[in-house]
C-alpha cells in the first residue's frame, strides 16, 4: 500500500475533511469552506465502501463512479455488490483494465492511465512524500484520473474549480489547505510546498511532513515527530491507553488442530 497515507491526506476516505482534518474537529468544515469560497462541503461524513453499496443496493445512491478497483471481487459479500450494481441505474468505472467483474456491469467505462503512465505524488506510511513520475506514455484514448475528474466537473459547470493544466496545481493547492489557518496545532502541515514551482515541483525529492515554511526543493522535512515533547492534545502531553489482550474467538483443540479462513466477512485493508 505505497500510497495509503497520501488518499488520507487528499480526503480518500468518506469519513474525513481533505488535509487530515475531520469531522469531529471544532472548525474544521468551515475552515476547509474558506479555504475553497464554498458552503458546499458535506456536513458530515458519507457511507464507508461496505455500507455504501448496501445503500446502492435500496436504491439510495442511483450514479456511482469507480475509480481504480473491483470491489465485484474485493469486498466482503461480493454477490450482494454485484447484484447492487446492477440494479443501479448509472454505473461509471474509471480503470486501466477493459475487462474485470466490475467494468462488466459498467454502463460507462472510462479508461484511465496505469500506474506506470501516472504522474504525481505518493505518501507512504512513515510521511514521506515522493514523486511518481511515469515512464510510459499514455496509450491513445486513455487519461489520468485528475484530468477525467478535472473534465467531468467542468461539465457539470465546475469548471473554474477544477481549472488544472498539470499535477503540480494540484499539489501546490493541496499543500495550501495543509496549511491554511495552521498554527501548529495541524501536524499536517506543507507550507514549505505551497508555492512549489513547475521545475521545483519537477525536481522535489522524497520528503517527510510537515514541511514548513521556507523548506524549498531541498526540503529535509521532518524525519521524527514530538521530538519537542510536545504532543497534539489539549495539554500537549502524551496519552497512554492501557488495554487488556483478548484471545480470539475461535480457538484450535486437539481436535481441530487448524482454523480455515472461507472468506472475508469484513473491509479490513491492512
Amino acid at each position: 500500500q505505497p500510497n495509503a497515507m497520501g488518499g488520507r491526506e487528499v480526503r480518500g476516505l468518506a469519513n474525513t475533511l481533505a488535509a487530515h482534518m475531520d469531522y469531529d474537529s471544532p472548525g474544521a468544515r468551515s475552515r476547509v469552506a474558506d479555504f475553497w469560497g464554498t458552503g458546499a462541503v458535506a456536513d458530515g461524513p458519507g457511507y464507508k465502501a461496505v455500507d455504501m453499496f448496501e445503500a446502492v443496493h435500496r436504491g439510495d445512491i442511483r450514479v456511482i463512479w469507480i475509480m481504480g478497483t473491483n470491489p465485484a471481487v474485493s469486498l466482503p459479500d461480493s454477490a450482494r455488490v454485484r447484484e447492487a450494481l446492477a440494479r443501479c441505474p448509472t454505473v461509471i468505472v474509471s480503470d486501466c483494465v477493459a475487462h474485470t467483474d466490475t467494468t462488466d456491469l459498467a454502463d460507462i467505462l472510462l479508461p484511465a492511465a496505469g500506474w506506470g503512465e501516472k504522474d504525481g505524488t505518493v505518501t507512504n506510511s512513515e510521511r514521506r512524500i515522493s514523486r511518481q513520475r511515469c515512464f510510459l506514455p499514455l496509450p491513445a484514448e486513455v487519461k489520468p484520473d485528475w484530468w477525467i475528474m478535472s473534465s467531468v466537473a467542468g461539465k457539470l459547470g465546475f469548471g473554474e474549480a477544477f481549472n488544472y493544466k498539470r499535477p503540480a496545481d494540484i499539489f501546490r493547492e493541496h499543500a495550501a489547505l495543509s496549511a491554511h489557518e495552521n498554527n501548529g496545532e495541524r501536524l499536517f502541515n506543507l507550507a514549505g510546498l505551497a508555492n512549489l514551482s513547475d521545475a521545483g515541483y519537477e525536481a522535489l525529492i522524497p520528503v517527510q511532513w510537515p514541511v514548513m515554511e521556507g523548506a524549498g526543493v531541498e526540503a529535509e522535512g521532518s524525519t521524527r515527530l514530538f521530538s519537542d515533547g510536545r504532543f497534539v492534545t489539549d495539554n500537549q502531553r502524551a496519552r497512554f491507553v492501557a488495554i487488556n489482550t483478548r484471545l480470539p474467538a475461535q480457538q484450535t483443540s486437539g481436535d481441530y488442530p487448524m482454523v480455515v479462513n472461507t472468506g472475508r466477512i469484513r473491509d479490513q485493508w491492512h
